[in-house]
Parts: structure tokens; sequence; C-alpha cells
């Protein structure tokens, strides 16, 4: 008896156990500790991303000229409402955000795919393809600026030497050409930055399923079909909501390229921001900070639905 109760008394308690060795695990730091090392990061993030943000919304309730402020409450968004030139860029921004990730990915997973498949020159033709990554958006557009020309690009001269003239044309000064001509020009730069991470999934695959396939006989289309693209499943999809969320916010290849025209072809809402804050001599900040924090607003509501909508519920196994 008198050997328990030495025990009873020498024992921690049972509630004090967790405690210690919260206490004691070398991977906790104190809380001092780490706010010495999330203080510089979150002074940048406090000063560069959120304050701009909610100074951005603030300023839309103004009319703002030069040091003069005048407070309009919403004004600017019910002017917003009526904007035509808004409404085409939000349009052609739609158009970039739902049809060129569809473009970027596909592109990457066919070049990703040819380079599993072992094509002839793959070592060269992995850093010819990724190349364009590295290029700025201003080589890139002047670059394209020549392909497109309408004298001397290689794409009407490509046409006119096989007897197609007649689809010869200005692919950047027509209308209807446009936008089609700068989502081609992003996709090609993009290509490679999709390729290189398809390629890092399909290697990631495991090898059971594919031998077996091969076992079954399975053709190369059908395995690409039933066994790679499904596996492939979160990789894509988070590839395009990516590609969405950078496609929402284009503005350099735009700007470079066509300015948003011709006749608003090309705006983007970004573009138009910038036209209308910096570019017109409109002399108002507040109605472009109006125009920022409404789509603000619409890419967060889009990301979320993305997110929903391709939230996978059914998990592969293996």
């Amino acid at each position: 008896m008198a050997g328990t109760t030495a025990l009873k008394t020498t024992a921690p308690p049972a509630e004090d156990a967790p405690a210690l060795g919260r206490v004691s695990d070398p991977r906790r730091a104190s809380w001092p500790v780490l706010l010495v090392f999330l203080a510089p990061a979150l002074v940048i993030y406090l000063g560069l991303t959120a304050y701009p943000a909610f100074r951005t919304i603030f300023d839309s309730l103004f009319t703002i000229e030069g040091s003069e402020r005048t407070y309009v409450g919403l004004a600017n968004y019910r002017d917003l409402i009526g904007d035509e030139t808004f409404w085409i860029a939000v349009r052609n921004t739609f158009v970039w955000a739902f049809v060129a990730p569809v473009l970027d990915v596909a592109t990457g997973l066919l070049l990703a795919l040819a380079l599993y498949a072992g094509v002839p020159f793959a070592r060269f033709l992995r850093v010819a393809w990724f190349t364009p990554v590295l290029l700025s958006y201003v080589v890139v557009a002047i670059l394209w600026m020549w392909i497109y020309n309408y004298d001397w690009g290689v794409v009407n001269e490509g046409l006119r030497a096989v007897g197609l003239d007649a689809l010869a044309r200005s692919w950047l000064g027509d209308p209807n050409t446009a936008l089609a001509s700068l989502i081609v020009t992003h996709a090609w730069k993009w290509a490679g930055f999709n390729m290189v991470v398809c390629l890092a999934a399909i290697h990631a695959l495991p090898s059971e399923v594919l031998e077996a396939a091969e076992l079954d006989n399975c053709g190369w289309g059908a395995k690409l079909r039933y066994v790679i693209v499904p596996m492939l499943r979160p990789t894509l999809l988070n590839l395009y909501v990516l590609a969405f969320i950078g496609k929402m916010k284009v503005f350099d290849l735009v700007w470079i390229m066509t300015g948003g025209g011709p006749l608003w072809a090309t705006e983007t809402v970004s573009t138009y921001v910038y036209k209308r804050a910096f570019n017109w001599n409109t002399f108002d900040l507040g109605y472009p900070s109006a125009i920022a924090t409404v789509w603000f607003g619409v890419v967060c509501a889009a990301v979320i639905i993305l997110n929903r909508v391709f939230k996978s519920r059914d998990r592969l196994e293996y």
C-alpha cells in the first residue's frame, strides 16, 4: 500500500501529460518565434495585397479627380450596368477564361503523351517546347506579331504557298480573328508548362495498372482513354483552374499585341480598367475602382464554383 501511495504522489497528473508533450515537442515553435518568422511576410501581404484591395473597394464609392474626392455612393456601379464597353470586355474575358484553358491543357497533354511515347529527338523537343515559357510576354508578343504580319508573316506566306490566298488576312487587325489569334499565342507560350506537369503526372502513374492494360492487349488509344486520362483527371482539372484564374486577369499579351482593339474585339476587363484609370482623359479613379471591385467578386465566385463542380467525389483505387 505504501508503494502504491508513493507512485500516486510522484506520477504527473494524467491531464498534464499532453501539455508536457506539446512543450517538449521540438517540432513546435512558440508564438514569439512564429511571429518573428511570419511578421515580414504578413507586413508585405497586408501592405501590398490586403490594403490595396480594401482601398480599391473604398475608392469605388467616390469620384476621384486628382486630390479631390466626392462621395457618390453606388453611382459608379449603376453607371457600370449601362457601360457597353464593359460588357464587351466581360464577354471577351469569359471567352479567354473558359476556352483558352481547354486549348492550353489539351496542347500540354498531347505534347506530354508524345514524349512519353518516345518520339524521335525527345530530349531536344522537351527543351524546345518548354523554351517559350521562359520568354517574356514582350518577346512573345513581338514574335507573334511578326508571324501574323499580313505581308510577310509566316502564316500568310504559308497559306499563299499552298494556294489559299483567300484565307490570308490581317489576323490581328480583323475583329473576327484577333481574339482567336491572341488565344493561340497564349496557348503556345504556356504549352510547355502544361507539358511538364502532365509528363510528371504520367510518370507518377502506377506502373502495375499500365502493365496490366498492356497484358490485356489494350491498344494505345484505349489505354489513353480508359486508363491514362481518367487517372490524370485531378491534374488536368487543377491545370484548368489555374489557367482559368490567369485568363480572368489577362493583360500583358493583349496590351502589347492589340491594345484591346480592333473595335474592342480583344478588350478584356484588365485592359479596360487600365484605360479608364490611366489612358483615357476621364481623370476619375473611382469608376475603374468599381470595375476592379466587381471583377474581383466575379473571379472569387467563379473559382469557388469551379472548385465545387470539379471536386472529385470518387477516389480512384489502383
